[in-house]
């Protein structure tokens, strides 16, 4: 995607965050009768506080992102110590949405396997389920913020029309993939460069199932197994009960990139009511017990083959399944 919709996107946000904050008043007195009117435990005032939330970050990290740059440009700054200052940067906007949601919901965050994952000691490539937009800001707030953790992200490309994740996340090494591209080989490849030159110190996280989990979904990707006669991921596909089947290019190609790091799979369960805006409006998320697993495996586990990688994947995806299936 050419840079050209920062000219909307940056501009567009300081607008939406300027009108926001003066009409106030006249929101503020909607979400009290809304919430009056239709008892769903006050997810109007929730979900407005949260808009707020968010706009602010969306300032606060352009402004320091342009003091960085500014900071920069007249004077010396070390390689390393700028792309720190952007993970640290990346990790706070993360890690302080995440508590707001966590806050102004009512949520109830219980972690487990966090001291055995070992989470602090890097490289690890970090497999996460994604099922809401609650999830995308998980491990800024467990892993990122919390380890000290640099994470390089496999990210969807339509997210660059957020001004912060776009500019903060070119700057770090990130990967902005077109989900849809019709050169899959080259989205790979872009995948793997995320892998390169991992300290110990560093993660690398990708989303095995490259969307968020519905139902819908679910249906989808059975029918296209039935259409394409693939008799054995159809039969693997229907085995899950709330995940997807796992894509295999990019978790593969991290493998082969990173021969050293090991994998942490990351399982929860609790956000699934924030899988769309409708989801939180209804008011389902209030209150909810957001559980997360962290579960390590040495790379000595992991076969070396191509098929027995996809085998042993599609099992610990089965694994992630039983876990969030137990806990819900």
């Amino acid at each position: 995607m050419m840079r050209f919709h920062r000219l909307l996107t940056i501009p567009g946000y300081a607008l939406a965050w300027i009108l926001w904050l003066a009409s106030a008043p006249i929101w503020l007195l909607i979400a009290v009768v809304v919430d009056l009117l239709r008892p769903r435990r006050g997810v109007a005032l929730r979900s407005a506080a949260l808009v707020t939330v968010y706009l602010t970050c969306e300032l606060l990290g352009m402004a320091a992102s342009s003091a960085l740059w500014v900071w920069k440009s007249i004077s010396r700054v070390d390689a390393d110590r700028w792309m720190d200052l952007h993970f640290r940067l990346e990790a706070w906007w993360g890690t302080t949405l995440f508590q707001s949601v966590i806050t102004l919901f009512g949520l109830r965050l219980e972690v487990e396997g966090e001291g055995d994952a070992d989470l602090e000691r890097g490289p690890y490539l970090l497999l996460l389920r994604h099922a809401s937009l609650g999830d995308t800001l998980l491990a800024s707030a467990l892993v990122s913020r919390k380890h000290s953790v640099n994470l390089r992200y496999v990210l969807k490309q339509e997210l660059l029309w957020d001004p912060c994740l776009d500019i903060v996340g070119n700057r770090v090494p990130n990967a902005f993939v077109d989900r849809f591209s019709d050169d899959s080989p080259t989205e790979i490849l872009r995948v793997r460069e995320l892998a390169r030159d991992l300290g110990p110190r560093d993660g690398v996280l990708i989303y095995p199932e490259g969307t968020r989990f519905s139902e819908s979904k679910q249906r989808r990707v059975l029918e296209r197994f039935e259409h394409k006669g693939d008799v054995k991921m159809l039969e693997y596909a229907r085995s899950l009960t709330r995940v997807l089947p796992p894509r295999h290019g990019g978790v593969l190609g991290l493998l082969e990139a990173a021969p050293e790091a090991d994998v942490v799979i990351c399982s929860h369960t609790g956000f699934e009511a924030s899988a769309s805006l409708a989801g939180v409006w209804s008011g389902d998320l209030v209150g909810q017990a957001v559980r997360v697993q962290f579960r390590r495996i040495s790379r000595d586990e992991i076969p070396t083959a191509k098929a027995a990688r996809i085998n042993w994947l599609h099992d610990e995806w089965q694994r992630v399944d039983a876990w969030v299936e137990s806990h819900q």
